[in-house]
């Protein structure tokens, strides 16, 4: 499923829909089993949502939206499932990259540094021309 098709597929599905699934707990659990099969780029995209909850510059309608993305991919099972290699986080990624590209204008760049500085924690060092451009 091409990039395009998963975005229009994220704008049909309510994203918000998934916010219940959304806990801390459950989002840092899932990033610890996934961190390596998703990569660098997934995990700056998840990062940027997670510390813009809690900026005040985040309108409570864009956190529902975040809640969602962040619960969709916390999810096992999605439009994509996620065992299947390669493309298993295509959708999970499009629905952050789409959440991400409704708020982004409120997304300060305090939150993008607090996502580096948790990337660098974690990895060490990492080339940063891997995160994504758009974010």
């Amino acid at each position: 499923m091409g990039r395009n098709r998963l975005l229009v597929t994220m704008k049909i599905v309510k994203i918000e829909k998934y916010a219940p699934q959304y806990s801390e707990e459950k989002l840092i659990a899932k990033i610890a089993k996934v961190a390596k099969r998703v990569g660098i780029k997934t995990l700056y995209g998840i990062l940027v949502l997670f510390y813009a909850l809690n900026s005040p510059q985040i309108s409570l309608k864009d956190k529902a939206r975040i809640y969602g993305a962040l619960g969709y991919f916390i999810l096992p099972i999605d439009l994509v499932p996620d065992a299947i290699p390669l493309a298993g986080y295509a959708d999970d990624w499009a629905a952050l990259l789409y959440v991400i590209k409704q708020v982004m204008e409120q997304i300060t760049p305090e939150t993008k540094q607090k996502a580096r500085t948790q990337l660098h924690e974690w990895f060490g060092d990492y080339d940063e021309s891997e995160l994504p451009k758009e974010i």
